[in-house]
């Protein structure tokens, strides 16, 4: 059995998420310890409990730990994954509800999912569009367009927008499963070719969406970049709001999202999300800080040489890289800095 410590490196629900998904496409039993020890309430939390309880469904792993809380988690899976329709609600797996993320619990099923012999497909309910982890745009737009680029096939739709803290959000996932995972080289991104995104807000003033969108359009436009930003007035039980820039490429795709939340102006949301945008365009490294710490599980699985340069290499990438090596042993080489530009690589 391979043993984790979940208070490595991030120390959060990362670790947790890669290995169960390592140990239900490698057949192998995991415990995980120290369950998301580095973070204020530490423990399985309602977005992970789903997490657990729907990988195990699509493997049939025998479960020891399960429980809003634990700290520890014993998993078996009892055989390989299993294409199918499924559907999971983060909302169950507190009383009360939860915007627990939806992407989160996608990022757990996706790998095995598109391994397994066969289509499956997911509706997710629960948080789109939340604090710490990947938005619903973000995964349709830029991490599934460079997966298709590797041989991982999947869409994605939006039915229904999800804000903390009332989430009530819904998405719907088609993976193409029979995936032969190829090797890929992004090093270079090429010439700008476009910018453009989404201002979304739901019951909110409409004077938002629109606020939020001239101030990012104006901000980009005095450093020299023209962007198409599209004002969304998002179906959602709660009230939230949030600006998303795509920057096309010639080689790869880039995103920047920021988050609105209670007393934060929608200048200042436009302000961290143009200002992420233009962190990244300082360097000249091919890959966002978020897409590159998402291509590792794949980069670990691939069938031929995976290396990419990113913008900046945190310690989400760096905690994925060491997960992967307690199942697989070394498969990484990584140069540079934590908090620098770098260069990560398969060996």
């Amino acid at each position: 059995m391979v043993v984790i410590d979940g208070s490595y490196g991030e120390g959060g629900g990362q670790v947790l998420r890669m290995a169960l998904a390592l140990s239900a496409i490698l057949q192998e039993p995991v415990r995980i310890e120290n369950i998301r020890a580095g973070r204020p309430n530490p423990g399985l939390q309602a977005q992970h409990l789903t997490g657990v309880m729907a990988i195990a469904k699509i493997c049939q792993a025998e479960l020891s730990g399960a429980e809003l809380g634990s700290k520890e988690l014993t998993f078996r899976p009892r055989r390989p994954p299993q294409p199918g329709s499924y559907f999971f609600d983060v909302t169950e797996a507190r009383k009360g509800g939860s915007a627990g993320a939806t992407t989160l619990v996608l990022q757990t099923l996706l790998l095995p999912l598109a391994l397994a012999k066969g289509t499956s497909t997911l509706t997710l309910k629960g948080g789109t569009h939340v604090s710490w982890s990947p938005p619903f745009h973000y995964v349709q737009q830029v991490l599934f367009p460079t997966l298709a680029r590797m041989g991982i096939r999947a869409e994605a739709q939006l039915k229904q927008w999800g804000w903390y803290p009332v989430g009530g959000g819904e998405i719907s996932v088609t993976i193409h499963g029979g995936a032969q995972i190829k090797g890929i080289t992004l090093d270079r991104r090429g010439k700008l070719r476009r910018i453009r995104g989404i201002s979304a807000y739901s019951n909110l003033p409409d004077h938002v969406g629109l606020r939020q969108k001239e101030h990012a359009v104006e901000l980009l436009r005095r450093r020299g970049f023209e962007a198409q930003i599209e004002v969304v007035k998002a179906p959602s039980p709660g009230k939230g709001s949030c600006l998303f820039l795509l920057a096309e490429f010639e080689n790869v795709l880039a995103g920047f999202t920021s988050l609105g939340e209670r007393g934060k102006p929608a200048e200042k949301v436009a302000e961290e999300a143009v200002q992420e945008f233009l962190d990244y365009m300082e360097t000249d490294a091919a890959l966002d800080p978020h897409l590159a710490d998402q291509l590792i599980l794949p980069a670990a699985l691939a069938q031929g040489p995976v290396a990419f340069t990113t913008a900046r290499i945190t310690k989400h990438l760096l905690t994925g890289v060491w997960v992967v090596e307690r199942f697989m042993g070394q498969k990484f080489a990584v140069e540079g800095k934590e908090g620098h530009p770098g260069r990560v690589s398969t060996v």
